[in-house]
């Protein structure tokens, strides 16, 4: 090949270093998904069988379990911060990219809060355990101070790293990756079901229904084959007690956040990005949270929101009362879900029709977060779809016909509906290009930004643009003298509407988070379903697919500030 001359004394610069290739990704990330696969099984068979009082895996077991994995995914973090962190020579080599669409800062401040609430469950239990020492195994003293540990070495590395796309001991990474995300799943199992075993529990103890009772998983699991019970009679005891258990929601979505961080995180080891491929990085101010909406959105919103507390309290106060008393709490709680929903559905669907007349662009470009996003909300739902169909047999087939068994089918089919709508918004609103990012080339949409013209006559030309911009002063480009076309008001109405929708929507899905997380369970209260199937198989379906509702509505939450930073 003949060499081009040389124009000049000058050097020409030095040819870019060629990028790494990878020979076969899919063998790498095969391997990762078997050894995340076959160590969550063993854990899920650990904690499941430790969950019962007549099978013969004790709570210890499952501790020192967990435990060591907590440990294995800390040391494998420190290697990974110290390969690609504190070694500025060869961090341009270790991670060539970031994906600016990975680890949010909403994502990151939500798995902040959560991480520091997990630590203050873990003080609760560290002292819990302790207040019983001469009874309890060592392991659950120790299990708690790992996972605090774990806890602050797994945050900050999500924080600092969960944009990184690895190019260095690639199968190593997903590995340590994977096996970081399996022990996040097996923490989040186990706080699964020590919570609803605690609330199986309660709902029996105080309906005071001994058949019921004896269906129930053992809540105090001894660490010893002879089966000893430790007794909780102090007063600091319970406190401790009490506050684990109501911290447990948070550990819950803190093990789930970490987990959606760090798949994302895996689908982006060896990942080349180009120009085009990095997106547009939105961070929210909180000052301007509130700007450019109708304000009927956060109002409406916050309105709810005060009024589901207030139900919530109501509920929570009544419904282990007398049975006139709990059946008033279940109607006023019933009513307000049905309420709630029904907005909910009517302003998803308000927010699709918006749609319908915007004329942004949509993204196709890779985006692994936002494939996460749409298959965690759809996969979620499946959950509340599947107490409601439950719900819905229950109260069509059942007798007698009574007032609950209304609300109930009444909520059941608002629940379903609300879900589906709600995910077409979001998942129509994460595929549209924000304002201002349309690729050039492309024609001009509406606002017009920062155009000029040869004549104002070619203005009406245009289709996308407004009938009658707002023009600058005359330019001396030309003898006719061009003019510019500046953007169009950014509150533009439809912005402004669907600024609204979300907010609204978001305030929606966390008060209806916080009813399901923090212990109500009409499910139990109101005995249609119970009648019906059978505590033990309604149970079952409560305990398997509640926890899925409650961590879709937490999803949800920051999919819709997502719509709202992109709208």
């Amino acid at each position: 090949m003949s060499e081009e001359p040389r124009t000049g004394p000058k050097e020409s610069p030095p040819a870019p270093r060629a990028a790494r290739r990878e020979v076969w990704k899919k063998g790498g990330r095969l391997l990762s998904a078997l050894l995340a696969a076959n160590v969550l099984l063993l854990a899920g068979t650990l904690i499941s069988g430790g969950a019962f009082s007549k099978v013969a895996v004790y709570d210890t077991d499952v501790f020192a379990l967990l435990t060591t994995m907590m440990l294995l995914a800390v040391l494998w973090i420190l290697f990974y911060l110290l390969r690609t962190v504190r070694c500025p020579d060869t961090d341009a080599d270790a991670v060539p990219h970031r994906d600016a669409h990975a680890g949010p800062i909403w994502l990151r401040g939500g798995l902040v809060l959560f991480g520091i609430c997990t630590l203050i469950m873990d003080v609760f239990k560290t002292g819990y355990y302790s207040s019983s020492f001469e009874c309890q195994s060592a392991i659950k003293i120790l299990y708690p101070l790992t996972q605090a540990v774990f806890v602050i070495v797994q945050t900050y590395f999500l924080c600092v790293s969960a944009k990184d796309c690895v190019h260095t001991h690639l199968d190593l990474t997903r590995c340590g990756l994977m096996f970081t995300l399996t022990t996040n799943l097996a923490i989040w199992m186990a706080a699964v079901v020590d919570e609803s075993v605690h609330q199986a529990h309660s709902l029996s103890s105080s309906h005071g229904n001994t058949s019921h009772t004896r269906r129930v998983l053992d809540v105090e699991r001894a660490g010893s084959p002879v089966g000893e019970v430790c007794s909780c009679n102090t007063a600091v005891c319970q406190i401790f007690q009490q506050g684990y258990f109501y911290l447990y929601p948070f550990n819950i979505e803190y093990s789930l956040f970490a987990s959606t961080m760090l798949y994302v995180m895996w689908k982006n080891v060896g990942r080349l990005l180009t120009s085009s491929a990095h997106g547009h990085s939105h961070t929210p101010s909180l000052l301007s949270l509130f700007r450019e909406t109708f304000f009927a959105g956060p109002i409406l919103g916050l309105m709810l929101f005060v009024v589901g507390l207030a139900v919530f309290i109501i509920y929570e106060v009544q419904v282990n009362g007398e049975r006139g008393r709990a059946q008033q709490a279940l109607v006023i709680y019933y009513s307000f879900n049905i309420v709630c929903l029904g907005l909910m559905t009517l302003v998803s669907l308000s927010g699709s029709v918006i749609y319908r007349f915007d004329r942004r662009a949509m993204d196709h470009h890779k985006n692994p977060t936002r494939s996460l996003d749409v298959a965690l909300l759809v996969g979620a739902a499946l959950g509340q779809y599947a107490i409601s169909y439950y719900s819905i047999v229950a109260a069509v087939a059942g007798t007698p016909r009574e007032l609950l068994e209304g609300l109930s089918l009444a909520h059941a089919l608002l629940v379903i509906a609300q879900h589906t709508f709600q995910n077409i918004f979001i998942v129509e609103s994460l595929h549209r290009t924000p304002p201002g990012a349309e690729p050039h080339g492309t024609p001009p949409k509406e606002p017009c930004h920062g155009l000029t013209f040869a004549s104002p006559d070619t203005l009406h030309t245009l289709p996308a643009c407004p009938p009658a911009p707002r023009l600058v002063g005359p330019s001396p480009a030309g003898p006719q003298g061009a003019v510019s076309v500046t953007s169009a008001p950014r509150g533009h109405w439809r912005c402004r509407c669907l600024k609204d929708i979300s907010l609204f929507l978001l305030l929606c899905n966390i008060i209806l988070w916080i009813m399901p997380a923090f212990g109500a369970r009409p499910h139990f209260s109101n005995t249609v379903e119970v009648d019906f199937y059978g505590y033990s198989l309604w149970a079952a379906i409560v305990n398997i697919c509640l926890p899925f509702g409650i961590f879709y509505r937490m999803h949800a939450v920051s999919s819709l500030l997502e719509v709202y930073i992109l709208s």
